[in-house]
This record gives C-alpha cells, structure tokens and sequence, in this order.
C-alpha cells in the first residue's frame, strides 16, 4: 500500500516578518507521521490572495491532502476562508447551522466580524472542536484550521480520526559525542545506498561545551531502519566515538 501525501500551507504576513514562530508544523508532522501519512511539502504565503489562492490549488492538486493554518479570524487580514472559496471557485456564504450556534454562544458579542469566521465556502463541512465555537473546516481534499497553537491542535484532534492512513512512519537514532560529520559522510552515504528505502541523515548538535552528530533513520520498515541504526553505530565506533543509541539528550 502507498503511503497517502499531504502538505501544509502556512498562512500569514506574521510567520515571514518573524513576528510568530510557527510551531504547528512539528505537532501536525508528528501526528500524520504516526498515521502512515508522508508530510512532503511545507510552505509559507503572505495575506495576499493571489498568492494563497494559487498555492492552495497548486498543493492540493499535487498530494492527497492539504492542511492550511492561520487566516481564519474575525480581522480584515484574516483572508484564508475566502481564497478558499475561490480556490474551489465557490461561493463565500455565512454557514447557517455555524452561525446559529456562534451566535448562541456570543450573544451580544456576536457581531460581524465574529460573523466572518462562520463563513465558509460553499459545501464545506465545519471542524469543530471544544477549544473554539469558531470552527475551521474542510472542503475537498484541504482542511483549514486555526493559526492559534492551541486551536490548531484541537481542530487537528477532531479531523484526525477521519483521515487516511498508511503504514506508520517511525524513526530509530543513533548519536555520539564528539562525532563529525566529516568523519562518516563516506560511509554514510553506503548505508544510505544499501538501504535506499528509507531516510537516512545526519544533525549535528550542541550540548554545553561539546557538540557531537545524530544518525537518524526514518521509513515504513523497521528492520530496515534497525538494520541501517546498527550499521550506522558500527560506523560510529570507528571514530573513535562511543555510540548511544536515541537521540541526543535536550538542551537545557
């Protein structure tokens, strides 16, 4: 069975001024890496229509799923429902049962800006999740969610028990203190070349005063990715450098 595709639209002036830091990308990669789902692209568009519009179309045609974050709030720049709709060349309507409930629970707060997060393209069908009665929501093969961490994560857990899976995408590691990349570059690239389906790179790190490389395999069969582990910590040892199996501890 192939491995479904899916990439992620970042949306939002406030990623590329350096204004937020992005942190959905890891929790979305690590969750659709669990459920046999291969991330292949990430990329990043400014609030400007044309530019969301043509990349919504252009990733959703290319993988299986798209999942776009940010742009979904009640602000003038919050444009991301909109393009959606003329992405699908649809209309921009107020989504009747995701009006009636926002407005249940806003009361007099419920004005129209808060109304522009429930309108959606047509025939989209709401994300709904406890952290937010705005929902995000899916249309196709996209699935559009909050920018909000917290939000994002919670839309994510509601959609996920819908998606596709594949074989799970796992990882093994192998590190060593005082290991350079210069020393196993050769060697790695045979490993590499004998186990040609999976993923094999080397990260260097810093911890304090010492700095060492991390070998780190990832693939859809585990004995391929223990069996390139073992020969990359054989390949370790060489170095002079005692192997440890994982990942190299957090920096503090």
């Amino acid at each position: 069975m192939t491995n479904p595709t899916a990439a992620i639209l970042i949306i939002g002036n406030e990623i590329l001024s350096g204004r937020t830091q992005d942190i959905n990308v890891q929790f979305i990669a690590k969750r659709l890496a669990a459920r046999g789902i291969v991330l292949s692209e990430v990329r990043v568009v400014p609030d400007v229509p044309a530019r969301i519009v043509g990349a919504v179309n252009e990733l959703r045609a290319a993988y299986n799923m798209l999942f776009t974050t940010g742009g979904i709030g009640p602000t003038h720049d919050d444009i991301t429902s909109e393009c959606i709709a003329a992405a699908f060349g649809v209309p921009w309507e107020v989504h009747g049962e995701t009006d009636r409930i926002m407005q249940a629970a806003m009361g007099e707060r419920y004005n129209a800006a808060r109304r522009r997060m429930a309108t959606m393209p047509r025939g989209a069908v709401p994300i709904t999740c406890e952290a937010s009665v705005a929902p995000g929501f899916s249309i196709g093969n996209v699935h559009v969610m909050a920018g909000v961490p917290r939000i994002m994560q919670a839309q994510f857990l509601a959609l996920e028990p819908s998606l596709p899976e594949g074989t799970p995408i796992v990882m093994r590691a192998v590190h060593g203190m005082g290991l350079l990349e210069g020393g196993i570059a050769t060697g790695l690239a045979e490993i590499q070349g004998r186990f040609a389906d999976i993923d094999l790179g080397s990260y260097p790190f810093r911890r304090g005063e010492l700095g060492g490389v991390a070998i780190v395999a990832k693939g859809t069969d585990v004995a391929a990715l223990e069996a390139a582990i073992e020969a990359a910590t054989g390949l370790i040892a060489t170095q002079g450098v005692v192997p440890v199996q994982g990942e190299p501890p957090p920096a503090e």
